[in-house]
């Protein structure tokens, strides 16, 4: 049961999700694999290797940068050209919300997807829950709640019916207003 469960899920998020770039397999972010990726080598002292970690993500800082947040890709050049850990954390940092404002905003764009909405909303808490510990507790507090009512006006299909739930569109645009705003302090 517990591999049918499994199974499911896996292929939900394969087959839940629409990209403008791709991941190498189901599962993987590069962006939080290159954030532990540079954050190792940084705190190794190791610059060198903190920018080839981030060469990785060029692909998805460069998308992220035309769509969601224009000075992103220069901000992380001169982070990790600084070699000053605050400002290389901030810039990752940076590039997490710009991915998680890229889910939430495909999540409203899918609402009348359950399962791609929810898929995206929890890919965001993935991306929220790398640098929360980050994060100041108010500030963190604040975007995690949002993130639950996010999730929360997604709705619910419910059992052959039972618990149905529509989706709340304006709720679910009040919490994403309200992750962003959390997350922008």
């Amino acid at each position: 049961m517990v591999r049918v469960l499994y199974a499911i899920l896996m292929s939900l998020f394969v087959a839940g999700q629409a990209h403008a770039y791709s991941y190498a397999a189901a599962g993987k972010e590069p962006l939080i694999d290159a954030r532990e990726a540079i954050f190792k080598a940084v705190n190794a002292g190791d610059f060198e290797a903190a920018k080839q970690a981030a060469s990785e993500i060029s692909e998805e800082l460069t998308y992220l940068t035309a769509d969601y947040d224009h000075g992103l890709s220069g901000a992380f050049e001169k982070a990790l050209a600084s070699q000053d850990t605050a400002t290389i954390a901030a810039a990752i940092n940076r590039a997490l919300v710009a991915e998680i404002a890229r889910r939430l905003q495909a999540g409203a764009e899918n609402l009348k997807d359950y399962q791609t909405a929810k898929v995206l909303v929890v890919k965001s808490k993935r991306f929220f829950d790398a640098m929360a510990g980050d994060l100041p507790g108010e500030q963190r507090q604040a975007a995690d709640e949002s993130l639950r009512k996010a999730l929360e006006a997604i709705g619910n299909p419910g059992v052959f019916g039972v618990g149905k739930r529509d989706a709340d569109p304006a709720a679910y645009s009040a919490a994403v207003e309200d992750v962003l705003k959390a997350l922008a302090n």
